[in-house]
């Protein structure tokens, strides 16, 4: 097999052939002008001065690329890049660029991924403020109208008081989600897990929310009559918080005299799928991907139309991930929408 030659070598033995054979050539014409020519002596110095200049040559070119190399090594340490600055320099051009061109593709992913992260803190941020903001100026208005002298009207006060209690219990409730969300990102909130009858659980959320249902004239109903129990091994708690958080969002953006629909339905031998669809407004597309962040509205108008935290689907998903399990949406305009995830079934003989 043909040996291959670094690049600095190749470079070195033909520079270094070219000026051996120059300088054979002039000092065979020197020696022959001389009427002394031996080609013995020629050979003798061509040998020679090859194996000089090739050596010269090599380590000038060897120090004049490590110190070039080192420089761009030592330029790229100023990025902290763990991946490059680690190895051991190389003077390898091929394996040089090589590295440098995965260096920047690693580099640019990075970049991108800032700006995507910095976007989403932006769009947080705005959102935060706006959702505390409102409750906060509510209490903040009945207070200074009070304390302008509406406090002396006892009906007054009262209905005052009222209002600031409710925009004071939005801002609790508000702070409770960003707490319980945290707790499920850092990992500190444990699902205990039980076994328990699903159907049952969905019924009692469904009677839970009969009165906010009523209001709207939206039917709460299973897709069929259960007959048998349906056993899945969760966390009962989080689960119905779940349950709850999907329901009110159906309620909300349902259409009147509209209907939601649970079902449960068997996946794959140890998993059951929980679907929660209604007949509503309906999600637009370009809005599905980012429906599971944290104060992401569909509605991004400044007046709110429903109440609530906007972290509902956000506390959902997390719930549904720290089980291990996936969620899903579907939603046409218009037409309604479609929220499911699995849970691990029981089996009759574990049950």
């Amino acid at each position: 097999m043909a040996i291959r030659l670094r690049k600095s070598y190749r470079f070195a033995l033909r520079s270094a052939l070219l000026i051996t054979f120059c300088s054979a050539i002039l000092l065979g014409g020197l020696l022959y002008m001389l009427h002394s020519l031996n080609w013995l002596l020629l050979l003798v110095f061509a040998l020679l001065f090859f194996g000089i200049s090739f050596i010269v040559l090599q380590y000038r070119i060897q120090r004049y690329i490590y110190r070039r190399i080192k420089k761009i090594y030592d330029d790229v340490a100023l990025l902290e890049s763990t991946s490059l600055t680690s190895d051991p320099i190389t003077t390898d051009m091929k394996t040089l660029t090589a590295e440098i061109e995965k260096f920047a593709k690693d580099k640019k992913v990075e970049i991108d991924t800032l700006k995507i992260r910095e976007e989403y803190r932006k769009d947080f941020l705005g959102n935060v403020s706006h959702e505390l903001k409102t409750p906060l100026f509510t209490v903040q208005g009945y207070i200074e109208t009070l304390l302008d002298g509406a406090i002396n009207d006892k009906n007054v006060r009262k209905k005052y008081l009222s209002r600031a209690n409710k925009a004071v219990e939005r801002l609790i409730y508000i702070v409770k989600d960003l707490d319980l969300i945290t707790k499920l990102e850092a990992g500190e909130l444990m699902v205990e897990r039980t076994d328990f009858d699903i159907i049952e659980l969905i019924q009692s959320v469904f009677e839970l929310l009969e009165m906010k249902s009523a209001k709207k004239e939206i039917a709460l109903t299973f897709d069929i009559e259960y007959v048998e129990p349906i056993y899945v091994h969760a966390d009962l708690e989080k689960i119905q918080r779940v349950l709850t958080n999907l329901l009110v969002n159906s309620i909300k953006y349902g259409q009147k005299n509209g209907t939601t629909e649970v079902s449960v339905e068997n996946l794959i031998r140890n998993k059951v799928i929980v679907r929660v669809t209604d007949n509503g407004e309906g999600i637009p597309e370009q809005y599905i991907p980012r429906l599971f962040e944290r104060f992401y509205r569909v509605d991004q108008s400044g007046s709110r139309k429903e109440g609530g935290s906007g972290l509902g689907l956000s506390i959902v998903k997390h719930i549904i991930e720290a089980h291990g399990e996936k969620i899903y949406v579907e939603s046409v305009e218009e037409v309604g929408s479609e929220f499911s995830f699995t849970l691990e079934k029981v089996t009759p003989s574990e049950a």
